[in-house]
């Protein structure tokens, strides 16, 4: 049981990188699905550098330059040009997965070199890693896992107790009001989105530099679309994130756990189980009426000072 459910923080932490990096995005009142797109061109730069360079920082650092180089496209057409931001993420998504597509071409089926595999082995962190049970499954990862952990605490210090966290929520529910206040929404809105699109990039390298260490042009696989419906289940909450991640990437490996404990299942059935229940959850959490559950008010909508 401890080594699935360690798998599952595994298979879990692009989910979480994504999860948080739309949330952060969401939060300050631009819708982006464009995700997968993001995902994809993190993955095919980080994979692209770390073959090149052999050099697992510098990998890291394109994949995360990869992902804030399309948030960014984003950003100037949906906040400067003010477009539909729907349609600009859909837009970005294809974009991406033409851009991965192109880009990796020349490199399907060549591995990720030994001295970035060597960096990224799983360490165990002294004294947390000897905890009965939660030491072998959260504290014996490598540290792209730890570096998650840090990014969901990170949000959440940052959101709730920050001035600058609650500046960016106050221009998320409202960008007359906070335009009104002082704040800089433009200045707001473009640097979330970057963020976001920066920590959807690294994990998308997670995938291609971890998790299947061997360029494939389909790597993401939908991730992206998981993790925009795992905002909505998590509440626009970064703690809810890493749990619903967790919990996503072991439907994702069930398939391989019924295989080990001998069941025989289609393996087209069990692929489908992560987005049925992707489905599923979204209609359950369409139904909560709660503040705290609500999107932000002004999600979705583009700010034009004009029209105060």
């Amino acid at each position: 049981m401890e080594a699935f459910l360690a798998a599952c923080v595994v298979a879990g932490t692009p989910l979480v990188l994504a999860t948080v990096g739309e949330l952060i995005t969401e939060k300050s009142g631009s819708l982006n699905l464009g995700v997968e797109g993001m995902m994809l061109m993190g993955a095919v730069m980080g994979f692209v550098a770390a073959y090149n360079t052999g050099n697992p920082v510098l990998a890291i650092l394109c994949a995360a330059l990869a992902g804030a180089g399309g948030a960014l496209i984003f950003a100037l057409v949906t906040v400067t040009l003010r477009a539909n931001q729907t349609v600009t993420g859909l837009t970005l998504t294809i974009f991406g997965t033409g851009f991965a597509s192109f880009v990796g071409q020349p490199m399907i089926g060549f591995s990720v070199p030994n001295s970035v595999s060597t960096f990224f082995t799983k360490t165990s962190i002294p004294g947390l890693g000897n905890i009965p049970f939660l030491g072998p499954v959260l504290f014996k990862q490598d540290i792209f896992v730890y570096f998650a952990y840090v990014i969901v605490m990170v949000s959440c210090v940052y959101m709730y107790k920050t001035r600058l966290g609650l500046n960016m929520r106050a221009v998320g529910e409202n960008a007359a009001a906070a335009d009104a206040s002082g704040i800089n929404v433009t200045l707001y809105k473009y640097a979330h989105i970057v963020m976001g699109g920066a920590l959807c990039g690294l994990g998308g390298a997670y995938l291609s530099l971890i998790r299947v260490p061997i360029w494939q042009s389909d790597v993401v696989t939908g991730r992206g679309w998981i993790a925009v419906a795992l905002v909505i289940f998590a509440s626009w909450n970064p703690v809810k994130a890493l749990v619903g991640a967790i919990f996503f990437g072991g439907l994702s490996i069930l398939g391989l756990r019924l295989q080990a404990m001998g069941f025989t299942v289609s393996q087209y059935l069990v692929d489908m189980i992560p987005y049925v229940a992707t489905v599923i959850i979204v209609i359950i959490s369409s139904h909560k009426k709660k503040k705290e559950n609500q999107p932000p008010a002004d999600l979705g909508n583009n700010y034009f000072r004009e029209e105060r």
